[in-house]
């Protein structure tokens, strides 16, 4: 009874904070009727939000972990697809915004999935309620959700989007290229000229609105990322940028021995694995992919799937992986053994996560095996024998 009492307790305060938010909109120039068309149907906070905001991933070190979830067989081919099936809106993304099309490609890609995402209903949540929410019962997001709420509202008072399609990850991130409210208002374009800058439902729109953003934030036309290169064994290296010529001058070389097109350009070494994987000279481009997302293993993810569905090879000295990788396919398998033994009920989705990882520990220690967690050919021919 008493848990009855504090979930109607938390209700009757969430509706009342969206009834004193009303004049807070007001004041940012968005009109009672938006609001109320917004809200409609809103009586409660979303718990799937908060357990979201209170989960902690444990922390993790080894990037491959991050890059083969986001760089694998079906992301590369499915890449390549929507590269066909999008050229002509591509070609005219790329001739107006200078853009790479493999970069928004692989955009597209790691942030939702080229748009599946938008139809999980896991993933995606009325973004009115999500963001009230946060602002309402996480006091560490909570600035940050009134911002966007406001921003996210304006949106609807424009008219680019109804208030049924206006939805978003559980943080407020937006459409097929996962705009936070405030970034659309900066950078989101109307590529299809119907008058709206639907990043939910316009492909055109969502890759020109993630050209538009790179582009604002220097992006340079023509030119790479950054180049996969290899170290001279024993020596250490400044930090800093400087010349690619100057990094040849000491001795690192492109990994697939061709020469730098660009000599003269900047660059700055970065080794995600350490000595023992693999090592890249960062460009501009590098750090204008960061503005997307402030993070070197996301900007190197792009990189990467970018040149990978562009046709050129992958990586010519792989992560230093303690195990076999196993195939995007073997991957799917290994989560479905594990689902038909009861170990696993995540989406069989060749993501290994931290449910699957669980369930390779839980069936490891059953088979008194290493508890690594990793999905190893090994542990698929184990479970194959099952």
């Amino acid at each position: 009874m008493a848990a009855g009492v504090q979930v109607s307790s938390a209700d009757a305060g969430f509706q009342r904070w969206i009834a004193e938010f009303r004049s807070v909109a007001a004041q940012n120039g968005v009109s009672p009727a938006t609001y109320d068309r917004a809200f409609r149907g809103v009586t409660a906070p979303d718990p799937e939000v908060l357990e979201k905001a209170r989960y902690q991933p444990e922390f993790r070190s080894e990037p491959w972990e991050y890059f083969d979830n986001r760089i694998n067989e079906h992301t590369v081919t499915v890449g390549r697809r929507m590269a066909r099936q999008w050229k002509a809106w591509l070609d005219r993304i790329e001739s107006h915004f200078g853009v790479s099309r493999y970069v928004l490609l692989a955009i597209w890609s790691i942030e939702s999935n080229y748009g599946a995402a938008l139809t999980n209903d896991r993933v995606m949540r009325s973004l009115p309620r999500s963001l009230a929410t946060l602002a309402y019962a996480d006091s560490r997001r909570a600035k940050f959700a009134r911002t966007q709420l406001i921003s996210a509202l304006k949106i609807l008072e424009r008219g680019d989007v109804s208030a049924q399609q206006l939805t978003s990850s559980w943080a407020g991130a937006m459409g097929h290229t996962q705009f936070i409210p405030t970034s659309y208002q900066a950078y989101a374009v109307d590529m299809d000229g119907d008058g709206r800058r639907d990043i939910w439902n316009s492909v055109p729109d969502a890759l020109a609105s993630a050209a538009n953003l790179l582009r604002k934030n220097g992006w340079r036309p023509d030119e790479t990322w950054g180049y996969e290169v290899v170290l001279p064994e024993g020596r250490k290296f400044p930090a800093g940028s400087m010349s690619l010529s100057r990094w040849q001058s000491i001795g690192v070389v492109r990994a697939n021995g061709k020469g730098f097109p660009r000599p003269s350009q900047n660059a700055e070494l970065k080794v995600p694995d350490g000595r023992a994987g693999p090592a890249f000279l960062m460009t501009k481009n590098f750090f204008v992919i960061k503005r997307y997302n402030n993070a070197d293993t996301y900007a190197l993810a792009v990189g990467l799937l970018a040149d990978q569905i562009a046709g050129y090879g992958g990586l010519v000295r792989d992560w230093n992986r303690p195990f076999q990788r196993l195939s995007f396919e073997e991957t799917q398998e290994l989560q479905k053994r594990l689902g038909t033994l009861g170990y696993y009920s995540g989406e069989i989705d060749g993501k290994i996560g931290s449910g699957s990882r669980e369930a390779i520990r839980t069936f490891q220690s059953r088979m008194g095996l290493a508890q690594d967690g990793h999905p190893s050919k090994e542990v698929l021919n184990v479970l194959r024998g099952r």
